[in-house]
């Protein structure tokens, strides 16, 4: 095993670790979102927008982890 296959394991490791925050942030945003549309279903509307917005803005943080993969992993593409 050479260190080139290190590498592309240990980048693979990494965007494993990085994916495993924001999956626990969607769980947590939408859990308390339903928490809170069950306790005041009138702001149902508000809190659904609210909740996608933080959804997306988690979304993100699991993208740069990807894109920080690539970049720092050595993730050669053929062209």
């Amino acid at each position: 095993m050479n260190l080139a296959e290190v590498m592309g394991n240990v980048a693979s490791v990494g965007y494993g670790l990085a994916a495993i925050g924001p999956g626990i942030g969607v769980g947590i945003v939408a859990g308390k979102t339903v928490e809170a549309m069950a306790r005041q279903p009138e702001l149902s509307g508000q809190l659904r927008t609210t909740m996608i917005l933080g959804i997306a803005f988690t979304e993100a943080l699991g993208l740069l982890g990807l894109v920080a993969g690539i970049m720092f992993g050595g993730i050669k593409f053929s062209g």
